[in-house]
């Protein structure tokens, strides 16, 4: 049996990598090129049941088929994770929406028309789930069951938007793929993912968009102040990285399992960064030691945590396993 994860050089998959590898699975990854992949391989120390195929472009639908019609035989379980997350594009039909769509689309094609998989467990976000328009409402409270209601043409008004209907839509072709054609899927719906990167020689100056917002906090200097001022939901990429397993390895079809583990905002990180790490003398913010004075909405995903039956990593530990890392990297620790 072997389990395929697309996008597997992305900030999430490693660690999903990492899980599979650690059970003795047999993995095919696809990554954008072989040099790529050849990283890829030496970084887990070149294990014989790690193997990888090239995706140069998701956006292509047919560009999974040929993946799909060679090694169809071995494939099980999809773990469908290649997605774009970033907002430095104003082209965002190009850029986030079409690749989103698209390669879910490709995904679910070539399944169909050559694969005998068992499970799909596609890797959404909170922002198919999410209202915007509610977000910074305290009194909101979000569940595994709602949808966000963007459309197309809604959601291009800015990069932050068009990257939460991305996700929405391509989740929705996901579901609607399964319903027509009997197939087993889970969703994977995680909030702002923190948490150290799997190797360290990729801390790089500037990190995914998640985790950026604790490594511009690191590089405050002091009396700066907080902006962007974050309250928002957040998980641990461990965490991520385990319920992708646990996903297909228990009884979810069905499923949207959302990830996390309550709010955080700007000044609680800092409150961390200030305590673990006093040498660093960055801003204190305005409001030190208070924690989040404007909590925004609330994601309720007690029937996941249920679900998923482990307990979840602390904005704490999280905070600190991700600054200590990039600290090391620069020399500071």
């Amino acid at each position: 049996m072997a389990v395929l994860v697309t996008g597997a050089t992305g900030f999430i998959a490693k660690w999903v990598l990492d899980c599979l590898l650690k059970e003795n699975y047999q993995v095919i990854g696809t990554v954008r090129s072989q040099e790529k992949g050849d990283k890829l391989h030496k970084q887990f120390g070149s294990p014989s049941n790690l193997s990888f195929e090239i995706i140069k472009d998701i956006s292509d639908t047919e560009a999974f088929k040929p993946l799909f019609k060679k090694r169809r035989k071995e494939i099980d379980i999809v773990l469908h994770m290649a997605s774009p997350f970033h907002y430095n594009t104003s082209d965002y039909e190009k850029d986030l929406l079409t690749p989103a769509v698209n390669g879910t689309k490709g995904v679910f094609h070539a399944i169909q028309n050559y694969g005998d998989v068992k499970k799909v467990i596609v890797t959404s976000s909170f922002v198919a789930i999410l209202d915007v328009a509610k977000f910074a409402d305290g009194g909101a409270v979000f569940t595994e069951k709602d949808w966000n209601p963007a459309t197309w043409e809604g959601c291009q008004t800015d990069p932050m938007n068009a990257y939460y209907g991305s996700k929405k839509f391509a989740e929705e072709i996901a579901w609607a793929f399964a319903k027509e054609n009997n197939i087993s899927l889970t969703t994977i719906n995680p909030v702002l993912v923190f948490g150290p990167q799997k190797f360290d020689e990729d801390v790089t100056t500037q990190l995914n968009t998640s985790n950026e917002i604790i490594n511009r906090l690191i590089r405050s200097k002091p009396g700066d102040k907080i902006e962007p001022d974050y309250h928002s939901v957040y998980v641990d990429v461990r965490d991520v990285a385990r319920a992708h397993l646990i996903a297909f390895q228990k009884d979810t079809a069905g499923e949207r399992l959302g990830l996390s583990n309550g709010g955080f905002s700007s000044q609680g990180i800092l409150d961390i960064l200030n305590e673990k790490f006093p040498q660093l003398n960055i801003t204190k913010g305005s409001e030190p030691g208070k924690g989040d004075t404007k909590p925004a909405a609330k994601f309720d995903n007690r029937h996941s945590k249920k679900v998923l039956g482990f307990p979840f990593i602390s904005l704490e530990q999280s905070v600190y396993d991700t600054a200590t890392q990039v600290l090391k990297k620069e020399g500071y620790l």
